[in-house]
């Protein structure tokens, strides 16, 4: 059974649907691979027997001919998705414990679709942070490695990332607050597409930054994320921010036909100090899309310098809302009352042992922005600031781009460690290219586009139109054929 693990979603549908190899054998083969990688420390919550279970029954749909899109698929969840009997944790220790009596509506969308869910992956706690080292359980590593360092895997979905990337799993799901799908992406080699905002249901998501936040899948080719979307996407009537626009067959829309598209370039990606081989990919890229057809131009994104520090006033202030609920007493592990301890006390020494140093950091960051004295000062102004962001990219869309192209990340993945020795400022840096999409609601999506001089992935991100994924990764696919990235990392786990 060795082997059918490496298999992208579209190869094991085929294969399913052909009666050539069934979803128990597939299922089999993942699991075999996720207890051989420990040491990558993606998956946290394994759960093999439901995943065989839920596999017998997708081999008798299978038989009878009518089988859902994503029949017998094995998946990764990122564990900020609630699955109903299955520990949840955010990778916290403040909900430690915690099993849901409830499914998320992506993943009870994901199961409706015949998908076999092998358990969670590893995160950075809460979703914050870029490099998966914030995490309860220890760091996810990055399958790929330069000179036997450990690598990052990048962040919030580092789990999700390595697991796709070594093979654990056909594909998976992370969150994309202001690039943690993107980001994670592009330092493992695969796919990870953000969808708009609305487009996939936040019911059911243990939340960051509630403005922000959205799920999206991470495959191993542009046609696998298009078939995953299609199956995570539609209106949910629990979710007030879900959209009621109509999923399209993504899959469908995938001709390889861009010609007399428009590609912009925005001049403001371009970073002093960027490496020169991000540079040279950038200007690659450009010039495939080119070749196919598209029309390459430069364009201005003017407010694109104050994105950062605009969504690092808008994520903390969100987050500090978001986690005051986690106390002790209404949620989260409650840390023991010792005599004479007031309860105010006792909710401090519950939030202080069960939040990390960085979830601490943002939320005090975030409730110092709220606070009234600097309400107006900090996040009002992030706010008009979020607004501006929003209407660059509208003035561009309108004059007739129909995507954007940039780097994802500004360099290869990072050894691991850098976290402790890092100021926190300089990870944050990591968003720079993929925190406006976030802020604008918008589309994005990271191709792997080729190594560096030292083996390590880089990654190509477009932007897109709102509502228009499929017309995105049309585009993006064309970028990934005439890529024709297929590197794995060599495998020593």
């Amino acid at each position: 059974m060795d082997g059918y693990n490496t298999w992208t979603i579209a190869e094991a549908r085929d294969n399913l649907k052909a009666r050539e190899i069934t979803s128990e054998e597939i299922t089999l083969s993942c699991i075999s691979a996720i207890d051989g990688a420990d040491a990558l420390g993606a998956f946290v919550h394994k759960t093999p027997d439901e995943a065989v279970v839920q596999a017998r029954s997708a081999d008798l749909l299978l038989k009878q001919g009518d089988a859902p899109s994503l029949c017998g698929i094995p998946l990764g969840i990122k564990d900020l998705f609630a699955c109903e009997g299955v520990p949840t944790q955010a990778a916290s220790k403040i909900l430690n414990g915690f099993k849901p009596e409830y499914e998320s509506t992506v993943t009870k969308n994901l199961k409706n679709a015949g998908a076999v869910t092998l358990g969670k992956v590893n995160m950075d706690e809460f979703a914050m942070g870029s490099s998966n080292e914030t995490s309860v359980y220890g760091n996810a590593v990055n399958p790929w490695k330069f000179l036997d360092k450990a690598l990052t895997p990048g962040g919030s979905s580092g789990g999700s990332a390595s697991a796709v990337a070594a093979d654990l799993c056909l594909a998976a799901i992370g969150t994309d607050t202001g690039g943690s799908i993107r980001q994670p992406a592009a330092f493992t080699g695969i796919v990870g597409i953000k969808p708009t905002y609305g487009r996939c249901s936040r019911w059911g998501i243990v939340a960051f930054a509630s403005s922000l936040d959205q799920a999206g899948p991470m495959c191993k080719s542009v046609r696998d994320a298009a078939i995953m979307l299609e199956a995570m996407c539609g209106f949910d009537q629990k979710d007030s921010t879900s959209s009621e626009n109509p999923v399209p067959n993504f899959e469908a829309m995938l001709t390889g036909n861009i010609k007399n598209k428009i590609i912009g370039i925005p001049r403001e990606y371009r970073l002093d100090g960027m490496s020169p081989q991000i540079e040279s990919l950038w200007k690659d890229g450009a010039d495939m899309l080119r070749s196919a057809g598209a029309e390459v131009v430069d364009i201005s994104l003017p407010h694109t310098k104050y994105a950062l520090p605009a969504y690092y006033v808008i994520a903390p202030a969100e987050a500090s809302s978001n986690l005051a609920r986690y106390d002790g007493v209404r949620f989260g592990r409650r840390a023991n009352l010792n005599a004479g301890e007031s309860i105010t006390e006792m909710y401090e020494r519950s939030r202080s042992e069960g939040f990390g140093n960085e979830v601490q950091r943002r939320v005090m960051i975030g409730t110092y922005v709220l606070s009234a004295g600097f309400y107006d000062a900090y996040y009002n102004r992030a706010r008009k600031v979020r607004s501006l962001i929003k209407k660059d990219f509208e003035d561009v869309f309108a004059a007739g781009i129909d995507a954007i192209l940039t780097p994802t990340t500004p360099s290869a993945a990072f050894e691991l460690g850098k976290l402790e020795t890092a100021d926190p400022v300089e990870m944050y840096l990591n968003d720079v290219f993929t925190v406006t999409v976030n802020l604008a609601g918008l589309p994005g999506i990271s191709v792997p586009a080729g190594l560096n001089s030292e083996g390590l992935p880089l990654g190509l991100q477009l932007i897109g139109r709102p509502w228009e994924e499929g017309d995105l990764m049309n585009i993006a696919h064309t970028l990934e054929s005439a890529t024709g990235f297929v590197e794995k990392p060599v495998k020593w786990w």
